[in-house]
């Protein structure tokens, strides 16, 4: 059996990883799903995911020449996901978006550092008194 590039096939675990997965594919090739291919939201432990004979359904992303080498990906094999980019363009934007977050931080960066201005004003040394 050859690997096309963007087909859909089932595989076995046969290994896992701090960085992955290596699946056993149909044609008895072995082929690694990448920690950040595992699932759409952030992986931290591959484990709470995946174990050793799971039976999993991977999208083929890469194949080297030599067929030594094959990129696999369980979270864009899943029906109605695709890579993360697909979002862009879309003219929407995911709820807690990157600027809603960046305006908080900044929002909150902005109060601490003025807590801590109107605390230390008050409290520095040196001779003589406040120079106006």
């Amino acid at each position: 059996m050859s690997l096309v590039v963007g087909s859909v096939v089932e595989g076995v675990v046969t290994g896992i990883t701090n960085f992955g997965a290596f699946v056993e594919l149909p044609s008895g090739q072995t082929g690694l799903v990448h920690i950040s291919e595992v699932a759409d939201a952030y992986v931290k432990d591959i484990n709470e995911f995946l174990k050793k004979t799971d039976k999993v359904k991977v999208k083929i992303l890469s194949v080297d020449p030599g067929g030594k080498k094959i990129g696999l990906s369980i979270r864009q094999a899943v029906e109605g996901s695709g890579p993360r980019r697909s979002m862009a363009g879309r003219g929407r934007r995911p709820v807690g978006g990157f600027e809603d977050k960046l305006k908080r931080f900044m929002k909150e960066s902005e109060e601490r550092l003025g807590d801590l201005k109107r605390n230390t004003e008050g409290k520095r040394g040196g001779r003589g008194g406040r120079a106006f």
